[in-house]
C-alpha cells in the first residue's frame, strides 16, 4: 500500500509537471527554467521585473538540489536584459546579509546588467536590508527605504567556536599532523596559548581587506548613482549623496531607514509603491505591468533529489531553523538577525 501510494504521488507530480499551465515559461540558455507571473496588470509593452532577495544571501544550492540564489538572480537578469518589453528591475531586499562572495557576485551581476542593458535597477528595502543586503543595494540607481527599515551594518565578520576547554574537561585530546605551522589556523581544538599573534594578524588582515572592499562598493555605488541621477533637472530626482563623514557610520552599526536617508545611504523614504513610482519616473513609464520570474517545476530536479540517497528522509518543518554562520567563512551579515 505504501509503495502504491508513493507511485501514485510520483505519478501525480509527473503529470503536473507535464500538463501544468505554463503561461510564459522559458529556460534554454539561462540554466534555470523560469515561469513568468504577472503581479500587477498594466501595459504589457512596458513591463518591470520584480526581483526578490529574501533571507540570508548564500551561494549554496537552493533546497540542496537546484541552483543557488546567485545563479537564479543571474538567470533572471539575463532574461530581463533580453526582453525588450522589460524596462527596468525593482529589487526587493529583505535580508540581514550573508556570504561575502555571494553578496559580491550579486552586486556585480546587477552592475553588469545595468551597464549592458541600460535598464535601471531601483531597490525597495523591506524590514531589513543590512550588511550584505545593503551591499547588493548599492549597485542600484535608486534606493528606497522605509523609515523603520533596519539597514547599515557595514562590516565583515568571521566566526569560529573553540571547544578545547570542554575537551580537556572530559579527557579528550586531539592528535594533529600538519604540513605547515599555519595549516590548523582557526582550529576549534587549539589551546588559547597555541594561537599565535601572527596567526591572529593574518586572519584580521583578511577581514580588513574585505571590509575595504565593502567600503569601496558603497562609495563607488553611491557615486555612480549620483552621476546618473544628476542628469535629471529636478532637484528631487537627483537622489542623496553620501555625507562627508559617512565612514564614521561604517563600523558595523545598524541604521534606521531615516538615519540612512539623512547620511545619504539611501535616496528616498517610502514603501514598495514609492519604488514603483520612482521606476516610472526614471524609465519614463505610465502604466507598467509588474512581473516576476519564478523557477518552473522541474521533474528532473525532483528525481535527482529522490535519488541522492537510498535512505532519503522526509523532514516535516513544524517551526523554523535559523541558519548559523559557518566557521572559517567571511560574511557581510548582521549576526544577531540569523541566530
Amino acid at each position: 500500500m505504501v509503495v502504491l501510494g508513493g507511485l501514485l504521488f510520483l505519478g501525480s507530480l509527473v503529470a503536473y509537471a507535464l500538463f501544468m499551465p505554463s503561461g510564459h515559461g522559458f529556460g534554454g540558455d539561462h540554466g534555470a527554467k523560469l515561469h513568468e507571473v504577472v503581479k500587477e496588470a498594466g501595459n504589457s509593452h512596458e513591463r518591470v521585473l520584480i526581483l526578490t532577495v529574501d533571507g540570508v544571501i548564500s551561494g549554496d544550492p537552493i533546497d540542496g538540489v537546484g541552483e543557488s540564489l546567485v545563479d537564479l538572480i543571474q538567470h533572471q537578469l539575463d532574461k530581463a536584459a533580453e526582453e525588450a518589453s522589460i524596462k527596468g528591475v525593482i529589487l526587493k531586499v529583505d535580508s540581514p546579509g550573508g556570504e561575502v562572495l555571494a553578496s559580491d557576485e550579486i552586486y556585480l551581476a546587477l552592475v553588469d546588467f545595468q551597464e549592458q542593458s541600460q535598464k535601471p535597477v531601483v531597490v525597495s528595502m523591506g524590514g531589513m536590508a543590512a550588511s550584505g543586503g545593503y551591499y547588493i543595494s548599492t549597485a542600484s540607481q535608486w534606493i528606497v527605504a522605509n523609515e523603520l527599515t533596519i539597514t547599515g551594518s557595514i562590516g565583515v565578520i568571521m566566526h569560529g567556536m573553540n571547544y578545547r576547554g570542554l575537551m580537556d574537561k572530559v579527557g579528550v585530546r586531539p592528535e594533529v599532523f600538519k604540513s605547515g605551522r599555519f595549516k590548523d589556523m582557526m582550529s576549534p581544538d587549539k589551546r588559547e596559548e597555541d594561537i599565535s599573534l601572527e596567526e591572529r594578524e593574518m586572519i584580521q588582515k583578511m577581514v580588513n581587506e574585505t571590509f575595504q572592499r565593502f567600503k569601496q562598493v558603497v562609495s563607488e555605488g553611491r557615486k555612480a548613482a549620483n552621476k546618473v541621477n544628476g542628469e535629471n533637472t529636478e532637484e528631487g530626482d537627483r537622489g542623496r549623496t553620501l555625507a562627508a563623514n559617512w565612514g564614521d557610520f561604517a563600523d558595523g552599526r545598524i541604521l534606521s531607514g531615516k538615519e540612512a536617508f539623512e547620511h545619504g545611504f539611501v535616496d528616498e523614504l517610502g514603501n514598495f509603491q514609492t519604488a514603483v513610482d520612482r521606476m516610472k519616473a526614471i524609465a519614463g513609464l505610465e502604466d507598467p505591468e509588474l512581473v516576476e520570474y519564478h523557477p518552473a517545476f522541474d521533474i528532473g530536479s525532483l528525481l535527482r533529489f529522490l535519488g541522492q540517497s537510498p535512505a532519503r528522509k522526509i523532514k516535516v518543518d513544524v517551526g523554523f531553523e535559523r541558519p548559523q554562520l559557518k566557521a572559517g567563512y567571511m560574511y557581510f551579515v548582521w549576526p544577531v538577525a540569523i541566530r
